[in-house]
């Protein structure tokens, strides 16, 4: 454990821009009764086992992260998807510490939610293959059935971002060389993102 806490206290000196910011989140979260781990280069905020929160600080703004946040009621109008293809997280953020002062209470509110759905065992279903697959996938597994089991046997989620990645480009020949570049790491179990 003296590691995981090495690392968070690197994190939270290393934060140039919002320190206090993330400070302050920090400190909410904690008062919140989670445990304080650190997973994914930063922060992460867990209970009964499973992860509730996150913090991050990006260029423009700090910002916490709710792992089941689409299931969070949002009355303050507080929570934001992180991009256009999020379907779980949301986010809240701030760019200076009254932000955060004045929204504590609710900020407060929202953990505890999100505790509770994390304590009852709420799930996230997703609709299955809601994304299509591009021709060019198409056929390369159908060349392929080694590659065609690795990408079955892939996460979800792993499945999901290969998929945004290949459907991206318009033109076939980008399609088809991001998948070869990419087969590897598929055959390997892994997820574009993963080291």
């Amino acid at each position: 454990m003296a590691e995981a806490d090495a690392r968070l206290g690197a994190f939270f000196d290393a934060a140039p821009i919002w320190r206090a910011e993330l400070q302050a989140l920090r400190a909410i979260l904690l008062a919140c009764g989670l445990q304080e781990t650190y997973k994914w280069r930063g922060p992460c905020y867990c209970h009964h086992g499973g992860n509730v929160a996150l913090l991050w600080g990006f260029k423009e703004a700090a910002t916490l992260g709710f792992f089941k946040g689409v299931l969070l009621e949002d009355p303050a109008g507080l929570l934001r998807a992180p991009g256009e293809n999020s379907r779980a997280v949301r986010m809240a953020t701030f760019t200076d510490l009254g932000q955060i002062t004045a929204a504590s209470a609710t900020l407060t509110g929202y953990i505890q939610a999100a505790i509770a759905l994390e304590a009852s065992g709420a799930k996230i279903f997703y609709p299955k293959d809601d994304l299509p697959y591009p021709e060019e996938l198409i056929a390369a597994l159908d060349e392929n059935p080694e590659l065609a089991m690795a990408f079955d046997a892939l996460t979800p989620g792993r499945r999901r971002g290969y998929l945004l990645h290949f459907n991206q480009p318009k033109a076939s020949a980008t399609k088809t060389a991001r998948i070869d570049k990419h087969s590897a790491r598929i055959l390997a179990g892994k997820g574009m993102n993963d080291r």
